[in-house]
């Protein structure tokens, strides 16, 4: 189990952040989680200690949205989103994170700048998911989520344009995420991840997890479907951005 103190002052506000975003709050702040972490230990540890916190996070989601899902986009992201997991598996130990970190800011901050620029015509004209697009950016979804747990702005490019109810849109993402999470377990497990020291710190840092979930919902319930999308896009701008410098700045220097 990891003892240093810095990591556990970070750890718990990573693993907070995420519990709000789960809840429904801001989904794009899920993906901070890892890199928050990755600030005092290695990024695919942090993955892999956060892993089981988001299955744990995943349950209370469930629990609080259950039946508010748009069955139609499941089916459709979820072949997608085990494709990408199946990739990310594969490919494991020769991703470059800072690569990946640059192009999932990229399509985050292009997709939520173009949102704001034509605001008034998206929320007037909602836009039904493709078939096709939607496996894509299931399978974006899947790999993404499979290295940095970073599958929510692909899921949101998808998602986001149809409009849906605020409520019908966390719910279909608790349960996408849900699949998406448990059928990483396999692969993560495969690859080595779960080691003791791994686990144990996760153990420590799970009873956080309802507690960020609940907040998350309590704040859900308190924002006007409106301003919901609009934060959510903002926070789909900021993650972005951050990814960016993120992945940006360790590939200039090297670190």
């Amino acid at each position: 189990m990891i003892d240093d103190p810095l990591f556990y002052l970070v750890a718990v506000v990573a693993v907070l952040i995420a519990g709000i975003a789960k809840g429904g709050f801001g989904g794009g702040l899920t993906v901070l989680s890892v890199p928050v972490m990755a600030l005092v230990i290695p990024p695919f540890q942090a993955a892999a200690i956060m892993l089981p916190i988001l299955c744990l996070m995943d349950l209370t989601g469930l629990w609080k949205y259950w039946g508010n899902w748009d069955s139609r986009n499941l089916r459709i992201l979820i072949p997608g989103a085990i494709l990408g997991i199946a990739l990310g598996g594969a490919t494991f130990r020769w991703l470059n994170e800072d690569m990946l970190r640059i192009l999932v800011g990229l399509i985050a901050v292009l997709f939520a700048l173009d949102y704001y620029l034509r605001a008034r015509a998206l929320d007037e004209n909602p836009r039904r998911g493709g078939v096709a697009s939607g496996r894509f950016w299931g399978a974006m979804t899947g790999f993404t989520s499979f290295v940095a747990h970073a599958g929510g702005p692909p899921a949101s490019v998808y998602l986001l344009p149809q409009r849906l109810d605020k409520t019908m849109f966390v719910g279909t993402t608790v349960v996408l995420f849900t699949v998406v999470n448990y059928v990483k377990l396999l692969p993560y497990a495969w690859l080595g991840q779960f080691h003791q020291d791994n686990l144990f710190t996760a153990v420590m840092l799970a009873p956080l997890a309802p507690m960020g979930i609940l907040l998350g919902v309590w704040l859900h319930h308190r924002v006007p479907t409106p301003w919901f999308y609009r934060i959510c896009y903002g926070f789909l701008l900021v993650t972005g951005l951050r990814l960016l410098w993120h992945g940006g700045s360790n590939l200039i220097t090297g670190g």
